[in-house]
């Protein structure tokens, strides 16, 4: 099996690692705008071979890694020569504005359109890493879109390297996504960045800061290359979960200025609810 990685990042090079050790026979080419990523690629022995975007005419298998903004029409080109029989699917975080995009494309049964909710606060090829997919979901959309041999062959890749299916439009992808994953990085960004303009002096930072906030605050090490191009894909969803989320925050200052904290206990007793649904998650 010939797989071309577009993009060799922590997203596009965990596939290849997985990929390369579920399917040993499998040969994995590797192409990226930056050619420092392609070396270190082949030299962590993530890529076999380096590939152009024509290359992807022989791919029995081509992922597309990169930025959102950049995906839609890198992907029209990757479809413009890709065989009957080559698999094409993408892992990224908004997907309305993409499958509208390729919606008439003559070559669109070729491509799926998924998913993977995993990842970590790093990037570039040195933070690919094993298994990153285990046990992690994956969602898929318009999958009836797809020819059904290359749904097959697309199950079969997700299925061996642990993953959990999960079906969805992309609408409503988008919008739920914009909930439990890009909020969640805003809120990040934004405690890091009033942690830093209040707290001048860094050694009081690393020495103050406990657990709680290290663990909150780690997206906010995440790429704004890659997460700016996220926020403007999905901007209505975005808007209108910053609109809830402000309107919580402005809730509980007010109950602060009104030292009604039986309210407070009561509130947050209510959002522990949110530790049986988290329950398993990794």
């Amino acid at each position: 099996m010939k797989v071309q990685i577009i993009g060799i990042g922590l997203i596009g090079g965990s596939f290849a690692l997985d990929i390369k050790s579920t399917f040993p026979e499998s040969k994995i080419f590797g192409t990226d705008a930056d050619e420092k990523n392609l070396e270190q690629a082949k030299e962590l022995g993530i890529i076999d071979h380096p590939a152009a975007i024509e290359d992807v005419k022989n791919a029995d298998v081509v992922i597309v890694a990169v930025p959102v903004d950049v995906a839609t029409k890198l992907i029209i080109e990757v479809l413009d020569q890709v065989e009957e029989q080559c698999l094409v699917f993408d892992a990224g975080s908004t997907k309305s504005g993409l499958c509208k995009a390729l919606a008439t494309h003559s070559n669109r049964r070729n491509f799926l359109a998924a998913h993977p909710i995993a990842g970590t606060e790093f990037s570039g090829p040195e933070a690919a890493i094993p298994n990153l997919y285990r046990n992690k979901t994956n969602i898929i959309c318009e999958v009836e879109k797809t020819a059904f041999k290359l749904q097959e062959r697309a199950l079969e890749i997700f299925q061996r390297l642990g993953m959990r299916i999960r079906y969805m439009d992309p609408v409503s992808h988008d919008r739920h996504i914009a909930y439990v994953s890009h909020l969640s990085h805003i809120s990040s960004f934004m405690l890091g960045k009033t942690v830093l303009e209040k707290e001048r002096n860094e050694r009081d930072i690393f020495d103050l800061a406990g657990s709680g906030f290290a663990s909150t605050v780690r997206l906010a090490k995440s790429s704004p290359a890659m997460w700016s191009p996220i926020f403007q894909e999905n901007k209505e969803n975005v808007l209108e979960t910053l609109n809830e989320y402000i309107n919580n925050l402005t809730h509980f200052k007010e109950l602060l200025e009104k030292d009604d904290f039986r309210e407070i206990y009561k509130e947050m007793q209510r959002t522990n609810h949110i530790k049986s649904i988290l329950n398993g998650i990794n």
